[in-house]
């Protein structure tokens, strides 16, 4: 009976030291960089367009492979040179003379391990910026800017500067970990069969005490 239980606890124990050190190296490698804000802010309305638009991140990108578009709503690119990052921000400048009305960012990054990630927001500006032309801010046709067949800007150099307060949280979410639900469920088993495996020994050896009184 002794060798019985000695034998269930030892296994119960190896059940939890495994599960705990798999939990604990599993937690860190599925905390994906992800965004915290973006300026401006998801469904911004501003007076005029922006001089630049930027993402915040939890951790800082790398410095490579960093793409922004910025598309009015007939199509035209409006994004102006290099990405720049600086620490954990990443942002693209807007040519000068964009037009009033709804905005759409696209960006792409490649966060600190090495994963590329990827996400879009919007705003929306009631008058063009200044040095907009009449033709720029009605249509995106010759003559009104950048179009939307121009390529997207790659990464430029970081600069020193000063990061914005953080706005509310753009659409970017952290990936599920599906590796600590499975363990969860194969951990669950584990202890489901030990259980039924001690319970049958502890019955046999109570047939076999009844067995050997005289």
């Amino acid at each position: 009976m002794r060798s019985i239980r000695r034998q269930l606890l030892s296994a119960l124990l190896g059940t939890f030291v495994f599960a705990a050190a798999f939990l604990g190296f599993s937690a860190p490698a599925s905390a994906h960089d992800a965004a915290e804000s973006s300026s401006p802010a998801q469904g911004a309305t501003l007076e005029a367009p922006p001089e630049k638009v930027s993402v915040t991140f939890n951790k800082n990108p790398l410095g490579i492979g960093a793409q922004f578009s910025v598309q009015d709503s007939a199509g035209a690119e409006w994004a102006d040179g290099a990405v720049e990052i600086v620490d954990n921000v990443a942002s693209q400048k807007l040519k000068a003379g964009a037009p009033a009305g709804a905005y759409t960012v696209a960006w792409r990054v490649v966060s600190s391990d090495s994963h590329p990630i990827e996400g879009t927001f919007g705003f929306t500006a009631t008058a063009a910026a200044a040095g907009a032309s009449s033709s720029a801010v009605s249509t995106g046709g010759a003559g009104a800017g950048p179009t939307a067949s121009a390529g997207v800007p790659g990464m430029g150099t970081a600069q020193p500067g000063i990061t914005a307060a953080p706005e509310p949280a753009v659409d970017a979410s952290e990936p599920f970990p599906w590796s600590l639900v499975i363990f969860a469920a194969v951990a669950l088993g584990l202890l489901v069969t030990i259980g039924l495996l001690a319970k049958r020994r502890l019955t046999a050896g109570s047939d076999d005490e009844v067995t050997e009184e005289p």
